[in-house]
Parts: structure tokens; sequence; C-alpha cells
């Protein structure tokens, strides 16, 4: 029987409490956290398993594919088996990953790590959303309050830059290892919290195996997988281009576009995307914003130790007013469920920021170092909007896949930054290649404003949903 059919009166008088929404903001966060955690930890690492520093970043891009690919997966999986069992399977995944991490011996038992706390923690933001409105609906609304949205971008979002200042400690105070194991026991409070507090699933419906591989469209997963996969390695492999992936992307893409539109329940919707103009922009907005955001997060970083002679924990420490700002920020616009003025605030606020930056190189570095934290953070917390539009744009069978989507689409943007930053500082970190990132950052930003005015679907305010 399912939550809706079965509301009690406390859900109707107040059914997004803090019980049900913590376990779901504490599995959100941890996936942006993870992102950033580890980066202050490649060094110990490297001299800690006997390998080049160079062979550590696959721990990074293990992370970042791993939830590039995940992220959609698991919003479809939980449409076909539920979003609370997927939301917990991610939880055991986290946890897993987070023991093998402890324990392993050399690079490819902490790659291994790294897999599984990204798949685990993949499984949160999307099976949230779902939860959410399923939530929503049981208690007779036509959506959640703002400030629930809001929450849950900040702990999915938010959070990303947190992950430089809490792994710098971690490692100085406790050894590389802790920067695996802090997840043991963050995920056993988040599934002791899920256990108690989130409603079950309904029953799951009796399928053959051949059904529920075409509910799910294991084809098309594994199809996005392989494309993602090629895509990836192609960007990682800049500043010298290998051609040969470029190729095979093009064809796997091709492929999965061509097996897509002909799924029976198609897993990456090419016609949704096509059809849905207003939630591919979305999409897309949201990962130009990530591609500033993780620009700062990794390229300007570098060049503040680099350049500058700060510490790594000194640079992390220098990033927090942006996770500040944009929680901040957020609590406000989502409250409200202000769509279109926060939404070109955040292409606004990128612009200045990129601006700030091309004046780094100077005398006034560490003003403009925070200037350009502060107004990012303004922009990620604002961007929080797109959030709020695309549960306006997003039918309830699509959510989950659409909400898993919108992470891919800012991990792209990660990894785009990742790949910007490899090409600038191919020889060296300097002035002229941080002054080369800001002025990446300001043609992006035109881009992102330019898709944010001339948006006409952009209500003042979030609509229901279909």
């Amino acid at each position: 029987m399912s939550d809706a059919m079965t509301a009690s009166p406390p859900l109707a008088s107040k059914p997004f409490n803090w019980r049900f929404t913590t376990p779901l903001y504490i599995g959100s966060a941890l996936n942006p956290i993870n992102s950033s955690l580890i980066a202050t930890a490649l060094v110990p690492i490297a001299a800690g398993v006997h390998v080049s520093i160079g062979q550590t970043a696959a721990l990074v891009s293990a992370l970042y594919l791993a939830s590039a690919i995940a992220q959609p997966t698991a919003g479809k999986a939980a449409e076909v088996f539920g979003p609370r069992r997927v939301f917990l399977t991610g939880i055991l995944l986290v946890l897993a990953g987070g023991v093998v991490g402890g324990v392993a011996p050399g690079l490819l038992g902490l790659i291994v790590s790294r897999v599984l706390i990204g798949l685990g923690t993949s499984c949160a933001y999307p099976t949230a959303m779902v939860l959410i409105r399923r939530r929503a609906r049981a208690a007779g609304l036509e959506k959640p309050p703002g400030g629930v949205l809001g929450g849950l971008m900040i702990a999915g979002v938010a959070t990303a830059s947190l992950g430089l200042p809490i792994g710098g400690v971690l490692v100085q105070f406790l050894g590389w290892r802790s920067v695996f194991l802090v997840n043991v026991p963050v995920a056993l409070i988040a599934l002791i919290a899920t256990l108690m507090w989130v409603p079950r699933d309904a029953a799951i419906e009796q399928r053959s195996a051949r059904r529920i591989a075409s509910d799910l469209d294991v084809t098309g997963i594994i199809g996005f997988a392989l494309s993602m996969t090629s895509l990836l390695l192609f960007l990682s492999s800049l500043p010298k281009p290998n051609w040969a992936l470029l190729a095979a992307t093009i064809v796997l893409w091709a492929l999965e576009i061509w097996w897509e539109l002909r799924a029976r329940s198609p897993f990456f919707d090419v016609r949704l995307l096509g059809r849905n103009g207003a939630l591919t922009r979305t999409l897309v907005r949201f990962g130009l914003v990530m591609l500033c955001g993780y620009v700062v997060l990794y390229g300007i970083t570098q060049w503040l130790e680099a350049s500058q002679g700060m510490s790594e924990l000194g640079a992390g420490l220098l990033l927090i007013p942006m996770t500040v700002i944009s929680g901040v920020v957020v609590v406000p616009f989502s409250r409200r469920n202000l769509v279109r003025g926060p939404i070109i605030g955040a292409a606004v606020a990128c612009i200045a920021a990129a601006i700030s930056a091309l004046f780094l190189p100077t005398p006034a570095w560490l003003v403009m170092t925070l200037a350009v934290t502060i107004l990012l953070g303004f922009a990620q917390g604002a961007a929080s909007s797109n959030q709020l539009a695309l549960y306006s744009q997003a039918t309830a069978e699509q959510l989950g896949t659409a909400s898993g989507l919108m992470r891919s689409f800012g991990y792209l943007g990660s990894i785009a930054s990742s790949a910007v930053t490899g090409i600038v500082y191919r020889t060296s970190v300097s002035d002229s290649g941080v002054t080369t990132i800001a002025w990446i950052m300001v043609g992006c930003s035109l881009v992102l404003l330019g898709i944010s005015i001339f948006d006409r679907t952009l209500g003042r305010t979030a609509a229901a949903a279909a």
C-alpha cells in the first residue's frame, strides 16, 4: 500500500519535519563533499601507497565518472524499485567504500573505494527528490515548501567547497585514510535515520527479469555509461587530445541516441530533452554554474598554492565564504519559490566573479579572491532556483531521472573545469594562466546569462508539476 493511501493526521499537519528531511540532507551532502574532500590528501596518499602524485589523480576522476553515470541511473532505479530502497542501497555502498578505503593496501583498492563512494553517494539526491514529491502528494500538497528543496540544494551543491577544509583538518590530525573512513560513521547515522524516519516504499510489483530490464532500460544505461566514460576519458586526455577517444565518443553517443529513440521505457529520454526545451536549458544552466564554481575550486586554488605560497589548508579555508554565502542565499529564494529573478542573478554574479578573477594577479589578490568566492557563493545559492524550475518542468514519472541528469550535467561542468585547468596549466601554474581561466569564466557566464534572460518559460515563481 502506498504512502499516499496511509497518510496520517501528523503527516498532513507537518509532513516535512526534521526527522524526514535530516537523512535526505545528510545523504545528499556526501557526494559534493567527497568530490573535493580528497584534494588535500593526494600528496600523502601518493607517499603512503608508493605511487606518483600523477597516478593519484585517478582517485578524483573515479568518483567523478561513477557519479556522472550513477546519478541518473539511481533516479531511474528509484522509479522502478522505490526511492527509499535505492537510497538505502546507496548508503550501504558508501559504508562499504569507506571501509575499503580505510584498509586498502594500494592504489587499486583506493580506486575501488572511490567508485563505491561515488556510486553510493549518487543515489541520494535523485531519490531524495522523488521522496519529497511523494511526501508532498501524500500530504495533499501541490508542491513541497520551497525551504525543503532549498535545504536539499544546500546539502547537494553548496557543501562542495567544504570538502577542502574538512579534508585538510582530517589529513593533518588523523592521517590520509581518514578521508575515506569518515564516510563510515556518517553513513551509519544516515542509515539508522532513514530506517527510522523515512516511510517504506510500496510493495514491488511482481515482474520477470526481462520486464525489469526493460523498465530500467539496462541497454540504455550501459550505453550511457560507455558514452560518458569515453567522453570523460577524452576530456581527461587534454591538452594532448586522444582523437581515437573522440571518435569513439561520437560513435557511442550516436548509438545511445539511436537506441533510446526506440526504447519502450528510455533511460536517457532524448525525446524528452528535445520536446522539453525548458528542462534542457535548466540542465545546461546548472552545468555552467558548476563549471564556474569548480574552476575556482581547483584552478584558482592551485594558483593560490603555487603563486601565492598558501598551504592547502589555508587555500581551503579561503573558500569557506563560498559555502556560507551559498547557504544563506538559498533560504529566502527557496522559501518564496522564486525562479526567474535568482536564476538571472546567478548569471550576473558569475560574470562579476569572472571579472574579479581578472584582477587576481595583482597586489590586491587576497581581496579579489574573497570577492570571487563570495560572488560565486551567491551564484550557487541563487542557482538553486534551477532545482525549483526542474521540479516544475519534469513530471512525477520523470523526476528521478531528470534530477539525476541535473547532477550529471553538474559533473560534466566539474570535469570540463578540470580539463580547462589542465590545458591552461599544461606547463606550469602562472599568473597568465589564472587570467586565461578568468576569461573562460567570462565567456561561460555570458552564455549562462543569455539562456537565462531569454528563457521565457521561466516564471517568477515555481509552478506545480503535472
